[in-house]
């Protein structure tokens, strides 16, 4: 229990053995249930399991579930999914959203040309798998996450990706399919300028 403690602290996910432990877990919920899933991941948990970032996360941004050959919107969660995640929640004391389906607007428009063929996938056990979003898309999702939210733990993850010039202006074309705003289209520049990369243009 100490070494539980020690990983999951304050509601957190604290490691990346904490947080492959954690989808382990989910795993092994589902294969009691017998309801097979895969899910798609991005944001901070996503980079703390393929060892991109170290720091803390609360949660795991499901973005999509796969089907076959094709993604489906998350939101709302499937109910025996909810209900894993559930048990998993009360047996690492973390909060009842940890899994969760935040990022799914992002289906609404497309996700970067390419994006499944570049995840890298994660068994846990028989009844799971896990996409995780490429170190180039993740690049485009922390670039528009940082626009967004401004100053912060996106901002933070961008710098650790340590993107190109041109990863940054790919990255950018794409978020302004997404938001197309003159206030957006403002801090995206200002973005972009400290990186020492020049705006997108029209």
């Amino acid at each position: 229990m100490r070494c539980l403690t020690s990983r999951f602290e304050m509601n957190s996910i604290t490691s990346q053995q904490a947080a492959e432990q954690v989808l382990r877990a989910l795993g092994e919920q589902l294969s009691a249930a017998e309801e097979p899933y895969e899910l798609v991941v991005i944001g901070g948990s996503g980079l703390l399991v393929l060892g991109m970032i170290e720091r803390a996360t609360r949660d795991v941004d499901v973005v999509a579930l796969r089907v076959g050959a094709d993604l489906e919107k998350p939101d709302p969660l499937p109910g025996s999914l909810r209900e894993a995640r559930d048990r998993v929640a009360r047996d690492f004391s973390l909060s009842e959203h940890w899994l969760n389906p935040g990022p799914a607007s992002l289906l609404d428009f497309e996700l970067p040309e390419g994006f499944l063929e570049r995840v890298e996938s994660r068994r846990y056990g028989d009844y799971l798998t896990v996409h995780f979003a490429s170190r180039y898309d993740q690049i485009h999702f922390k670039l528009y996450a940082a626009v967004d939210a401004g100053p912060g733990k996106h901002s933070q993850d961008l710098e650790a990706l340590a993107p190109t010039p041109e990863e940054l202006l790919q990255a950018a074309r794409w978020a302004r399919t997404h938001d197309s705003s003159p206030g957006f289209e403002e801090v995206q520049r200002r973005v972009l300028a400290h990186y020492g990369v020049g705006d997108v243009g029209n």
